[in-house]
């Protein structure tokens, strides 16, 4: 009986792992991610940008871009390099994420290893599913890239990537929409906590595909380049899913006096006059951005289908942590305050807020295929099989172990972002954020100088153009 138990195990085992083979051959790369949460793949990364050296671990990211989740991988690296002032690169990198949204919107292709990937997440975990960022992050690749374009010196080329920018904001909203006709969420207390709790996280935020903070830089852009025409219509978008922000309110005041639109009287009434530049007075805006988004976390649910254990684990949000601090900036005359423009940690709460009922939807086929799996096998051990008693007990075990949450996302994205605008007499300034290092900012008579600051911690790296 010896050699036929051997026998019928070797088969059992062979067959849980001909399952397993077929699954990590199709994700490839993706693997990482499959039982490595990704979190933990970029904390070297985000210590590395929290230093003076932020590319010394540039390869980590760019040898993954050919990968299934390659797309993840090419806005990291756009993000890496373009925090550490190398907009060519960064220009590159985005290129390549751009590419890859565009694969996932021609709907007409569809390869052999994307149907395989999805099989393979049935047996898996969502991580082998080929990451396809969520709007709000396809939205930000856009403007991220038309200001790389802008400090690159190539003002056409960032006006049609914010123009874009605008256009997902719209496309991605109708989108989401149409895929949730589809789906239904399930019923569950747990879940449902979990909903409610990641509503309250969010805050104000009710739609990560409305950001004001790509808004509003499209609308200085609009600005600064001759259409103040454009700027108003983007500035009065942000200030709908922004209304208490101070600038947002004189910006408008001050566009309406000056393009003598009839909205003048009424703005002028509810934030007072607007506050026009003097003679021979340049300007100063600043795009200030804070720490860093923050990382999904795993919440696992154990339950019991015929008798055999089974989880079910979907990505959340922890707590918040301390609220982002408005930035004291010294140096341009009297202190200037920043103001929030976006709370990105509230846009990225919110879009996995939207992508529940998907998710659930696909755990439940998954759960149902896994519970099928461990079922035949016991079946088989009921009908005398010692072997596939054994191969119940690795599957159940194989279930618990590869059923892991999809804690992807783009981590090295601010936590929050930061607007402040000033006029000021030409000359050389040494702007000081809170108690970083001093940068010189130039001011010139009819001139706009955008300072982008990015603070990561005990870094805050300041980049200026005069337009």
């Amino acid at each position: 009986m010896q050699p036929l138990f051997i026998a019928s195990f070797k088969r059992t085992i062979s067959a849980s792992a001909l399952s397993l083979g077929l699954a990590l051959g199709v994700t490839g790369c993706a693997t990482n991610s499959i039982f490595i949460n990704y979190p933990s793949q970029l904390a070297s990364i985000k210590q590395g940008l929290n230093s003076a050296s932020p590319l010394t671990q540039m390869d980590k990211l760019t040898s993954q871009i050919s990968s299934n989740d390659g797309l993840l991988y090419a806005q990291e690296a756009g993000r890496v390099a373009q925090v550490a002032g190398d907009f060519s690169n960064s220009k590159k990198y985005y290129q390549q994420a751009m590419l890859a949204y565009n694969a996932f919107d021609d709907k007409a292709k569809i390869s052999a290893s994307e149907l395989g990937a999805t099989a393979s997440s049935l047996v898996l975990n969502d991580n082998a599913i080929p990451y396809r960022g969520p709007g709000f992050e396809r939205i930000m690749l856009h403007q991220y890239q038309a200001l790389n374009y802008l400090f690159s010196g190539d003002y056409q080329g960032a006006l049609v990537e914010v123009r874009r920018s605008n256009e997902l904001q719209s496309s991605e909203q109708a989108r989401y929409e149409q895929s949730q006709k589809s789906v239904q969420a399930m019923a569950n207390g747990t879940i449902d906590a979990e909903v409610n709790k990641l509503g309250q996280a969010a805050g104000s935020v009710t739609s990560s595909f409305l950001n004001a903070y790509s808004y509003y830089t499209t609308g200085v852009l609009h600005e600064v380049l001759g259409e103040p025409n454009d700027a108003f219509i983007d500035y009065r978008k942000a200030a709908q899913i922004t209304p208490d922000n101070h600038y947002l309110k004189q910006d408008l005041v001050r566009l309406a006096k000056q393009l003598g639109m009839p909205q003048y009287a009424e703005f002028k009434q509810r934030w007072g006059e607007a506050i026009l530049p003097k003679a021979g007075e340049g300007q100063v805006i600043l795009l200030v951005e804070r720490g860093f988004v923050p990382e999904k976390q795993a919440l696992t649910v154990p339950f019991t289908i015929h008798g055999n254990w089974q989880t079910l684990s979907l990505a959340t949000y922890g707590p918040s942590g301390s609220a982002v601090q408005a930035t004291q900036v010294h140096g341009l005359g009297q202190m200037l305050t920043t103001q929030a423009i976006a709370n990105i940690d509230g846009l990225a709460i919110t879009a996995l807020k939207e992508d529940l009922p998907a998710s659930l939807m696909r755990q439940v086929a998954r759960i149902y295929a896994k519970s099928e799996m461990t079922y035949q096998i016991e079946n088989s051990g009921r009908q005398g099989n010692n072997a596939a008693n054994i191969g119940s007990i690795a599957m159940q075990i194989f279930n618990v172990v590869t059923e892991q949450a999809d804690r992807r996302s783009w981590l090295t994205l601010p936590k929050q972002a930061q607007i402040a605008r000033r006029y000021l007499s030409p000359g050389k300034y040494a702007l000081q954020l809170d108690q970083a290092p001093e940068a010189t900012v130039d001011v010139a008579s009819g001139k706009t100088t955008l300072v982008w600051a990015i603070d990561t911690g005990n870094f805050t790296r300041v980049y200026s153009i005069m337009i």
